[in-house]
C-alpha cells in the first residue's frame, strides 16, 4: 500500500487541524460581547466552542436555543459556551435578538464574528467538500488548562444533542477528579472503570481485591 507522503512530518504539515490532547489555538476575535482573547476566556474554566454554518438557519437556530436552555447546567459545571460562524457581529446580534424573542430564552454566551475565516481555518472548521465559505457544525470541549479534550463534527443536516455534550463533559470532569474511565453508555450515577494495572504483580492483586463489579484483572468497576 502506498501513499503520497514521504514521511510523518509531511502528514502533520498537511493535517494542521487541532488534535486531542494539544493546546487549543489562541486567538482574538470580535464577538457579540465585544473583543475576546480566547486564552483569557478559557482561563480557569472549561469551554465549549461550537461553530455553525450561518445565522438565521433552521438547524442552527434550534441548537442555539438548545444551548441557551441548558445554560444553568453548563454554569454548574464551570463551563463557558462560545459560538462561531462566518457572519458579521451585526448579523449575530440581529439573530440572537430574534431567537430570544421568538423562543423566550436568554442567550448569555458570545458569538464570534469570523468574517475573514481566521478562527475557522485555525480550528479546521472549513471542509471544502461541504463549503468553502461556511464553517461545518463542529464542537470542541477545552479544559481549564487550555487543552482540547473532545471534538466532533456533525453533518449539516443533523442537529447536535446538547444532553450528550453535557454527558461527555460530566464524564471528562469525573475522569479528571477520580482517575477513572467510563464504560460504554455511561451516565452520571453509573459505575466507572478502574484503570487497568500495569504489572503482573498488580494484576494479581486486582483479582484478589473486592470490587462491586469485576469481570477480570483488566476490567473492574466501582461506584463513582
Amino acid at each position: 500500500m502506498t501513499n503520497n507522503y514521504e514521511n510523518y512530518e509531511e502528514v502533520i504539515e498537511v493535517c494542521s487541524c487541532p488534535r486531542l490532547g494539544e493546546p487549543a489555538p489562541d486567538f482574538e476575535a470580535d464577538t457579540t460581547h465585544g473583543k475576546i482573547k480566547f486564552s483569557d476566556y478559557n482561563k480557569d474554566h472549561w469551554v465549549i466552542l461550537f461553530s455553525h454554518p450561518a445565522d438565521f438557519t433552521p438547524v442552527c437556530t434550534t441548537e442555539f436555543v438548545g444551548f441557551a436552555e441548558k445554560q444553568e447546567e453548563f454554569d454548574k459545571r464551570n463551563t463557558k459556551l462560545i459560538g462561531l460562524s462566518i457572519d458579521s457581529v451585526y448579523s449575530h446580534i440581529a439573530w440572537v435578538r430574534h431567537m430570544e424573542k421568538l423562543f423566550e430564552v436568554k442567550i448569555k454566551f458570545p458569538v464570534i464574528a469570523d468574517l475573514l475565516m481566521d478562527v475557522a481555518h485555525m480550528y479546521g472548521m472549513l471542509h471544502p467538500a461541504m463549503s468553502e465559505v461556511h464553517a461545518v457544525r463542529t464542537v470542541f470541549i477545552i479544559d481549564p488548562k487550555g487543552i482540547i479534550r473532545f471534538m466532533v463534527t456533525y453533518p449539516q443536516s443533523v442537529g447536535r444533542n446538547i444532553d450528550e455534550i453535557i454527558r461527555i463533559l460530566d464524564a471528562m470532569q469525573l475522569v479528571d477528579k477520580e482517575n477513572v474511565v467510563t464504560p460504554v453508555n455511561w451516565k452520571p450515577g453509573d459505575n466507572v472503570i478502574i484503570p487497568p494495572p500495569h504489572t503482573v504483580e498488580d494484576a494479581e492483586k486486582r483479582t484478589q481485591e473486592k470490587h462491586e463489579e469485576c469481570k477480570d484483572w483488566f476490567l473492574c468497576k466501582r461506584k463513582a
